[in-house]
């Protein structure tokens, strides 16, 4: 079994990376392969909604990691994404690439056990906490969970290695991954339904089309 940790800070050994090996730790003492990746601190793309990703099966911009992450997401058989708290707020820039991974690849994650990983200075991680999950409870990914909401507290990663309850919150959510991989004995299969996409939008042509045929239906 493989686990893709992807650091999501723009610093590759500093605060997330350090609760990341936490949770590595955990997951290798219980036969457990893994990579934490780091996003780099280059500019990155933000999603331009052109929809060529849905003939590409990959974004169409090319040059920064995202279908480098995603390539490595589809081997993993679970995924933690780890990022820095800006603002009561992921990185925008890790935020970027996974708007992009999960358009153009969710259909290659469906099923995967994932869970974000928050490091803060004082607070802002339960926001943060709370906008990394949607990726995952949109495309019917469990959710892995520990005894208190995944984040480490501290300034620099020797900060973390003081916050006794954050890195144990992470050695027991390494615990529950394994678990939870061992514990799914086959594929997920999705609800094989047609997607309903609902426009709140109201068209005046629609609902003059509609009250016609509801009156007409009345007549008869």
């Amino acid at each position: 079994m493989k686990v893709f940790m992807l650091n999501g800070s723009p610093h590759k050994e500093g605060c997330v990376y350090t609760a990341l090996t936490e949770v590595a730790a955990q997951l290798n003492k219980e036969d457990v392969e893994t990579k934490i990746f780091h996003i780099g601190n280059r500019a990155v793309h933000g999603c331009i909604a052109c929809g060529r990703c849905s003939s590409l099966k990959k974004c169409v911009f090319d040059d920064d990691t995202a279908n480098v992450i995603l390539e490595k997401m589809k081997t993993a058989d679970g995924i933690i994404v780890g990022s820095p708290v800006y603002y009561a707020g992921p990185n925008g820039a890790l935020c970027a690439l996974l708007d992009r991974i999960f358009c153009s690849g969710s259909n290659f994650l469906i099923g995967k056990p994932s869970a974000a990983v928050l490091s803060c200075r004082r607070g802002g991680a339960s926001a943060s906490f709370d906008r990394l999950n949607k990726y995952f409870t949109i495309n019917q990914m469990p959710l892995v969970t520990s005894q208190y909401w995944n984040s480490v507290h501290g300034f620099t990663p020797d900060d973390v290695r003081k916050d006794l309850e954050g890195l144990q919150t992470m050695r027991l959510l390494g615990h529950n991954m394994v678990w939870l991989l061992k514990n799914m004995t086959k594929n997920f299969s999705p609800l094989l339904e047609k997607r309903i996409m609902t426009n709140f939008i109201k068209n005046e042509e629609i609902e003059k089309k509609l009250e016609l045929l509801t009156r007409k239906n009345l007549d008869d």
